[in-house]
């Protein structure tokens, strides 16, 4: 989800307020993942290299989320959507990680899931793996999927990033092998329904080979 602080740049408003916009986007974008029948969206909202950011943006990002888990909780129980984190969500304020861990319980039962990067690097998840693989006495491609944070969400099939930016920026590296990729100019507080649905079309007509002709 990238492109805040360009979109409030190009309106001459504070980086806070792009960020704003932006969780409005992810209210969007869950709602419309529902419309479309999509059984698992995965939003990255947090990297472990945001830590280098200023300390106010920080703070104005932690006050967001703050108020995201407050005013969509129940809307989520309601709707059945399963919350998961990815990353370590521990390293974050302890009113940030009750709010989680109480979202996370709340929402255990649902049918569709929401999974929630925080606080997450690729390349430290797959080093993280690799070591939890070798405390069982092999590192191999099975070994190390076990140990991803993503182990019990389904494939992921479509990497979609905003803003004009053509890298992963160490987001499921891993998991990205075989996946479809699609870049957008689109800003990610301007992102929607429309925009989704145009992703999840786009898709539908790649023909997907795993390697194979």
């Amino acid at each position: 989800m990238d492109g805040n602080g360009r979109w409030a740049k190009s309106r001459g408003l504070p980086r806070a307020l792009g960020h704003k916009a932006g969780g409005d986007a992810v209210k969007r974008t869950v709602e419309a993942a529902g419309t479309l029948g999509l059984d698992c969206l995965t939003l990255y909202a947090f990297s472990s290299e945001n830590w280098k950011r200023e300390e106010s943006e920080i703070s104005d990002l932690m006050n967001l989320m703050r108020r995201f888990i407050e005013r969509e909780l129940d809307a989520f129980v309601a709707e059945g959507i399963r919350l998961k984190i990815i990353g370590d969500y521990r390293a974050f304020a302890p009113d940030i990680v009750e709010k989680l861990d109480i979202a996370l319980d709340r929402t255990a039962g649902g049918t569709r899931t929401l999974a929630v990067a925080l606080n997450y690097g690729a390349q430290q998840e797959i080093a993280r793996a690799a070591r939890l693989a070798a405390a069982e006495g092999a590192i191999d491609a099975d070994g190390i999927e076990r140990h991803l944070f993503t182990a019990d969400l389904p494939p992921l099939d479509l990497l979609i990033r905003t803003s004009g930016e053509v890298r992963l920026s160490n987001f499921l590296l891993w998991q990205s092998a075989y996946a479809e990729m699609l870049f957008t100019d689109v800003l990610w507080p301007d992102f929607g329904e429309d925009h989704l649905r145009a992703a999840c079309e786009a898709f539908a007509t790649r023909e997907r080979r795993y390697g194979g002709r």
